[in-house]
């Protein structure tokens, strides 16, 4: 019985789901476009049910250990902070010991599934790991943490190519940095959400470090992304599907630009949610060109 009407406390399933953000899945496609694009071009085509399955559900499970980390780093920022303050660990409702458990329960469990895969990739996934784990704690010290997130959000792509070719051509590399571009335009507009906030207690982001020359960074960042995935496609000999994909992505690009221009936090807040769709274009393209040509 609820008592003076007190809403009942959660569950601890309900903790550990609010941990990895399942509810809010926006985060793992963020990763899992460019993934999977890199994963259909080093197979030019298909790469397999095998692969696809290690790369989709490694995406979601290192996504949300990722979680459980950063929930843990950020534990004494994020109660100043209005939207994070009743995340589980910053609340006391889950307790350190129990959130980094689940998140190295989460890691071992999509490292069993890169082991299925040939070494190089395995030994990848140790340096993809240690950037993961680095990355919360670059916010104390580093004036644009948002750039070693977008080496982290971006390693599953020289990963792919291992995984596929048992080599890492340069392409891969080139791949990475557009993608690090573009995690440095979505998590910028993220950024600015809590710019205010982030001021008061401290903490270093790319939207702090820009100023007033924030928006025109962020469309600098998605410009450089889209000319270099432009570039990398037309080097793969993509044709005309490929760039439909690009001038989607190019399209929200521009309409972004009129959701953050006035710095509203609705606004930046909302640009970030949906940049999932610009990854997810590009992808498409990718697949049909490859499939068509």
């Amino acid at each position: 019985m609820q008592v003076g009407g007190s809403a009942p406390a959660p569950s601890r399933l309900s903790l550990y789901l609010d941990l990895i953000r399942w509810s809010r899945p926006a985060g793992t496609y963020l990763l899992l476009w460019p993934t999977l694009a890199a994963l259909w071009l080093a197979a030019d085509g298909f790469p397999g049910w095998h692969l696809l399955a290690v790369f989709a559900l490694g995406t979601f499970l290192m996504r949300s250990a990722g979680c459980a980390v950063n929930d843990v780093a950020d534990r004494d920022f994020d109660r100043h902070v209005k939207r994070t303050a009743e995340r589980p660990v910053t609340s006391g409702r889950l307790s350190v010991r129990r959130a980094l458990l689940a998140g190295a329960v989460l890691a071992l469990v999509a490292f069993g599934l890169v082991l299925t895969t040939n070494p190089l990739t395995i030994g990848m996934s140790f340096a993809a790991l240690a950037v993961a784990i680095v990355y919360p704690f670059t916010k104390r010290f580093f004036s644009m943490p948002q750039a070693v997130l977008g080496v982290a959000f971006s390693f599953g792509i020289p990963m792919a190519f291992a995984a596929v070719q048992g080599r890492v051509p340069a392409a891969a590399w080139w791949l990475l940095l557009g993608n690090l571009f573009w995690v440095l335009a979505y998590d910028t507009e993220y950024a600015m959400v809590d710019r205010d906030d982030d001021l008061r207690i401290g903490i270093q982001t790319s939207a702090i470090t820009l100023g007033r020359f924030d928006v025109a960074g962020v469309m600098a960042f998605y410009l450089a992304a889209l000319a270099l995935w432009t570039w990398i496609g037309w080097r793969a000999g993509l044709g005309g599907w490929a760039m439909a994909g690009v001038a989607v992505a190019a399209a929200q690009v521009a309409w972004h630009f009129a959701l953050i221009r006035r710095r509203t936090r609705e606004g930046c807040f909302r640009a970030f949610r949906i940049n999932h769709w610009v990854g997810f274009s590009v992808f498409v393209g990718v697949v049909i060109d490859l499939a068509l040509g």
